[in-house]
């Protein structure tokens, strides 16, 4: 039997067929093969069209078909990861009503700060575990003050693999960890935010049917069965955030275990079972996959917007694409810790959660134009990329998240020596590498909620670790010099 993993981010859409009795991944393919774009009609905007993803979706879906060679009908269920905090908003007839506003647009920050001081902090921090902050209750928000005609015609709002499941099943549902990500659970009862629906003026009927993460989740119809040239019947069994989903991936379920990735940004995720947050929002607590009412399961997320991205804009605008990426590396890899007194803060990608929510852009500060290089700044980009995780991590052991091991996909960032060296040394944690990444989780995801697999053991026995990288204790000093001088860059904008 075989499962169907498809992870939707703002870059790519990738979907993984593995094998359930081997554990192995037959086939993957991603599309675009460049990165998707990102609409921003104004400063600190970014918005796609789930039809970009749809379409990317089915690209990638027709390739791992064709190159399996596997019979549709041996594909026992989907499972589905997407990117966090977006907003989808449908009519009756599910048609979408505006393009999404997505994980990264920062035009709703105000909203939610003035709903965390008009509700009161400590009410929010105690219900919610957060601000209502940028997230995606306080984008809904923005529509219905902004785009009243839009608003008056929502029948569902959805986040982006909601989307998804709707389009595959045809019916609207999401799920407690969906909804926790958004603002609109209520930890204390366990039950939708009547707080924040009667503050932001929502309808409760806008919210889909909830359904756990790990359940029979509707059937693919017979019209999308032809379109994607999948079996009708077909399960979609799981569903789970990017951040979320690629804990999962990496068996990263349990309290004190912690897993991080930095693609177009980046994320350090521990999971908990105390229900603990930061004062200020500055790293958020969401309901993990696992989390139910008998067992808490808590994602403490420090996300960084700006981490893949920035190499990606290296690469583009400081090499002028005349470097691939191993090529930048190596280059980065002869210029010393410390880039020479090159420092970047990574922050140009819209407004920053472990800031505060501001949106302090990316700065580079002291080039000298008689010895610095290209190399210089690719060093010095990825040392400024893992020191706000650094800075991020330092506030997640504030609430009880201490990393001693992080585990990964050997994937993004994490292919470069310098990146994950350098993790390893600022961080004095060990880094564990795997074969993995989010459409393979998303698929064993699937077959857990199938009931392929009768546990999580059974379902990650096969997860192979491909390297460990542990800090190197006689570079210690000259990593906390570099991140001294970079902390005390940010400091002047913050």
């Amino acid at each position: 039997m075989y499962f169907l993993g498809y992870d939707v981010g703002s870059s790519s859409v990738k979907a993984s067929l593995i094998n359930g009795e081997t554990g192995e991944c037959v086939a993957s393919d991603f599309f675009p093969k460049q990165e998707m774009k990102i609409t921003a009609n104004k400063a600190g905007w970014a918005e796609q069209h789930p039809d970009l993803w749809w379409e990317n979706l089915k690209l990638a879906n027709k390739s791992v078909l064709a190159t399996s060679g596997v019979d549709p009908k041996n594909i026992e269920a989907i499972g589905i990861s997407y990117q966090m905090h977006g907003l989808v908003v449908v009519d009756k007839d599910k048609n979408v009503l505006r393009p999404s506003i997505i994980w990264c647009d920062s035009r709703a920050a105000e909203i939610g700060d003035k709903a965390f001081d008009s509700l009161g902090g400590q009410r929010c921090l105690s219900s919610l575990l957060n601000s209502p902050g940028n997230f995606t209750a306080s984008k809904l928000k923005w529509v219905k003050d902004n785009e009243p005609e839009v608003f008056a015609k929502i029948d569902k709002i959805m986040l982006p693999g909601d989307y998804i499941a709707m389009k595959l099943t045809g019916q609207a549902t999401t799920t407690v960890s969906g909804l926790s990500e958004g603002m609109f659970w209520d930890f204390q009862n366990n039950a939708l935010s009547k707080m924040v629906m009667e503050h932001y003026g929502f309808s409760e009927d806008v919210i889909p049917e909830i359904r756990p993460t790990f359940s029979d989740q509707g059937q693919v119809t017979q019209a999308i069965a032809q379109e994607l040239g999948l079996a009708a019947g077909t399960k979609i069994s799981y569903r789970g955030g990017d951040q979320p989903n690629n804990a999962l991936s990496l068996n990263v379920l349990n309290p004190g275990e912690v897993a991080t990735t930095a693609g177009t940004s980046g994320v350090v995720y521990g999971v908990s079972d105390e229900i603990k947050y930061d004062e200020f929002s500055r790293v958020n607590t969401f309901a993990h996959v696992n989390h139910s009412d008998q067992q808490n399961r808590l994602g403490v997320l420090l996300c960084i917007n700006g981490t893949g991205i920035l190499n990606s804009w290296m690469n583009k605008n400081v090499g002028n694409q005349a470097y691939d990426y191993v090529q930048m590396n190596e280059l980065a890899a002869k210029v010393p810790i410390g880039a020479e007194g090159v420092s970047i803060l990574p922050f140009g990608n819209g407004a920053e959660r472990v800031l505060r929510n501001k949106n302090i852009g990316s700065q580079i500060s002291g080039i000298s134009f008689n010895s610095h290089s290209q190399a210089h700044m690719f060093r010095a980009a990825q040392e400024g990329i893992v020191f706000s995780f650094n800075y991020g991590m330092e506030i997640m052991k504030q609430i009880g998240i201490d990393a001693k091991v992080i585990r990964a996909g050997k994937a993004n960032m994490f292919l470069s020596p310098i990146f994950r060296e350098t993790l390893a040394g600022i961080s004095g944690a060990t880094i564990e590498l795997y074969n993995t990444d989010g459409s393979v989780g998303a698929a064993r995801g699937a077959a857990v909620g199938s009931g392929y697999y009768k546990s999580f053991t059974e379902a990650f026995g096969s997860l192979k670790k491909l390297l460990t990288i542990e800090p190197d204790t006689t570079k210690k000093a000259q990593y906390e010099e570099a991140y001294g001088n970079w902390k005390q860059l940010l400091e002047r904008f913050i």
